[in-house]
């Protein structure tokens, strides 16, 4: 089974990770290809609610929790999982696009909506462009030459960038 192509969307809160992933998503997805998406989220999240059924499994103990329908399936456990075992489970699509996992290994979008988020840019590996927020565009930053920059709103510039990435791996 093939490998997708992953690209990482990362930058501190507010930056506009999830639209610029759901912009790019609806471009791809218009092109006919298959995608996934994977969230890291920093802090806690519940997917199951108070009195469902999958909620009394978990709490009466239960390690490992999947419910499924003719229409979908979610498998819920009590522990992280890293992004390569994520990224298993999405193997035969063409294109994951990964909100997050800063430290992961792979080519990344940073985003940064002023000057002052400029550190991280230091702090991760693999950057591919910086997409620049209005604070940010309208900043002196003293970013690498080779570096590409892009509005936020430049989707097709970003699209583009996304398909060559493809393209030579």
């Amino acid at each position: 089974m093939t490998k997708p192509y992953v690209l990482q969307i990362i930058g501190y809160k507010n930056a506009g990770k999830t639209t610029l992933l759901c912009k790019l998503l609806q471009q791809l997805k218009a092109r006919g290809m298959r995608v996934g998406t994977i969230k890291h989220d920093g802090h806690d999240f519940d997917i199951d609610h108070a009195g469902t059924d999958t909620w009394q499994h978990r709490a009466a103990g239960a390690d490992v929790v999947a419910i499924t329908s003719a229409t979908q399936t979610a498998l819920i456990r009590n522990q992280p999982t890293s992004l390569e075992t994520l990224l298993v489970q999405m193997e035969g699509l063409d294109v994951v696009l990964v909100e997050g996992f800063k430290q992961g290994g792979y080519p990344k979008l940073v985003l940064l909506r002023s000057a002052e988020d400029l550190p991280l840019l230091a702090q991760v590996t693999h950057p591919v462009a910086v997409i620049l927020g209005p604070a940010a565009a309208s900043a002196p930053l003293s970013l690498p030459a080779s570096m590409p920059r892009y509005d936020r709103d430049e989707i097709g510039g970003l699209l583009k960038l996304l398909l060559d990435g493809m393209s030579n791996r």
